[in-house]
């Protein structure tokens, strides 16, 4: 049996004017070089002015299947559905249902695009194991938008400096002690 991390249905809207440079693509590809996801489809759309979904000319040959097909864009029926269902936690309550997927592409206004990432967390694997394995039952999750992190913004940004210090530090006191032979 194939052990996969959570799967993540990233989408991102874009304007009319987005300035698509290949930026976004290097991060994923960097993203993945060191190990924490894994993208396992992307594909990009287009709504046109008449409500027609295209496929952008980013989209890389062979990719964008698995997404079309989970956003009601491809007509074939979805492979081995079984064993994707062997793959996937049994009774994982949250998440995106594919209705709510298909309602994002057919709430693009025309002459936007978007992206559409399926990624597996791959550093979460564990994680999920054993959350699953102490009782834990996952209820929620999303990335925080910035409206939502500013009322405790001061707070993340005096965390993050703390963490960091004391990163730095451990950084330092194992150089030396590498330097004094202690490890």
């Amino acid at each position: 049996m194939v052990t996969i991390g959570p799967v993540q249905m990233l989408a991102v809207e874009f304007g009319p004017d987005a300035k698509f440079a290949g930026k976004i693509i290097d991060e994923l590809e960097s993203l993945e070089r060191f190990g924490f996801i894994r993208v396992l489809d992307l594909l990009f759309v287009r709504k046109e002015r008449d409500g027609t979904l295209v496929g952008r000319d980013e989209q890389a040959e062979g990719l964008g299947t698995t997404v079309a097909s989970l956003l009601g864009l491809d007509t074939r029926i979805l492979r081995e559905v079984e064993a994707m269902e062997e793959m996937a936690d049994e009774g994982y309550p949250f998440g995106l249902s594919q209705d709510e997927i298909r309602e994002m592409t057919a709430a693009l206004d025309p002459g936007t695009s978007a992206g559409f990432v399926l990624l597996e967390h791959v550093w979460a694997r564990t994680l999920r194991r054993v959350i699953r394995e102490a009782g834990g039952v996952p209820v929620a999750e999303g990335f925080l938008t910035p409206e939502a992190l500013g009322p405790v913004a001061a707070q993340i940004a005096e965390t993050v400096r703390a963490l960091e210090a004391a990163a730095a530090a451990d950084t330092s006191k194992r150089d030396a002690n590498r330097r004094l032979g202690r490890l």
